[in-house]
């Protein structure tokens, strides 16, 4: 992978390095299916830009990274490019000062693939309304994560209260496996879901989003419980002809309770940051079962 600094720069001069690195290594633009917008402190950078990465292994993107770094700082653009076989895309980390902190759409637009989808992630601290955001804005999605907030559940019903079609958040990826489960738990009739209950450590974003989806899917009352954990722990549901229980106390496997059936053990392993982040990359449209569960919450919330 070959590294250029450029201090003090400017959007069209890193347009141009980036043409001339194209050009003096055969590789050209059209390769890359997305621009990827990472929105992060210093100390975040590092780990965001490894999932970044290997999310664009699946996904071959230009990956900009902007670092606000002192607002009170004379004004000043320094730009880091990373090119190379080993870099599946383009990887840019911007780095912004003064005025420019607040400005970070005017460096991001001119450095945006023509033609190709805009995603925007916010790995740690997020705008409230990632949308009206002005980064938000040149963006088809916007990927948050509520886990990362110092009130997962504050944050996530803030989220239910802002949505906008486009958004997502990872609290809601970490629960792809949970939902495949517990359809699969439904393959035979077990009659009409009563009640439910979903049990997590204490102030686990998805669990209210788990909550949320089971009662939006099967019309019923569903309650949220504190575990002792790693994350969500188990999903209990009284159906009309016997429970349904999925239950995980490891944070690796799980155990299928249904009626008339064997318990059945299965892999629930939680998933890491990039492997959530590529399934997001999937997705350029809005999510509508996201929609449905997170303005159910919103709904419940103000009940």
């Amino acid at each position: 992978m070959t590294s250029f600094m450029l201090s003090g720069t400017t959007a069209s001069k890193i347009s141009s390095q980036l043409t001339h690195l194209r050009h003096q290594m055969g590789t050209p633009a059209v390769g890359m299916v997305l621009t990827l917008v990472v929105v992060c402190g210093e100390s975040d950078q590092y780990d965001a830009l490894r999932a970044a990465t290997e999310a664009a292994r699946e996904h071959p993107s230009r990956i900009l990274v902007v670092i606000p770094r002192d607002p009170h700082e004379p004004n000043r653009l320094d730009a880091e490019i990373r090119f190379g076989e080993s870099t599946p895309g383009e990887v840019i980390l911007l780095r912004l000062y003064g005025e420019l902190t607040r400005h970070a759409d005017s460096v991001v637009s001119p450095l945006l693939l023509t033609d190709t989808p805009v995603v925007a992630w916010w790995p740690s601290e997020c705008p409230e309304v990632p949308a009206a955001d002005p980064i938000g804005m040149l963006a088809q999605r916007r990927i948050v994560d509520a886990r990362s907030a110092p009130d997962s559940v504050k944050a996530i019903i803030s989220r239910a209260r802002g949505y906008v079609p486009g958004d997502t958040d990872l609290a809601w990826t970490r629960l792809t496996t949970w939902r495949s489960l517990l359809a699969a738990a439904f393959d035979q009739p077990v009659g009409k879901v009563k009640r439910g209950t979903v049990e997590a450590a204490a102030g686990h974003a998805s669990a209210l989003l788990l909550a949320a989806w089971l009662g939006d899917r099967l019309s019923a009352s569903m309650k949220v419980s504190d575990s002792p954990g790693p994350g969500l722990t188990a999903v209990k549901l009284v159906s009309g002809e016997g429970d349904i229980a999925i239950t995980r106390g490891d944070g690796r496997q799980a155990m299928l309770a249904r009626p008339g059936q064997p318990d059945r053990r299965v892999a629930l392993t939680r998933r890491p940051t990039a492997d959530l982040l590529a399934e997001e990359l999937r997705r350029l449209d809005p999510d509508e079962i996201y929609a449905s569960a997170i303005q159910r919450l919103a709904r419940t919330r103000k009940s």
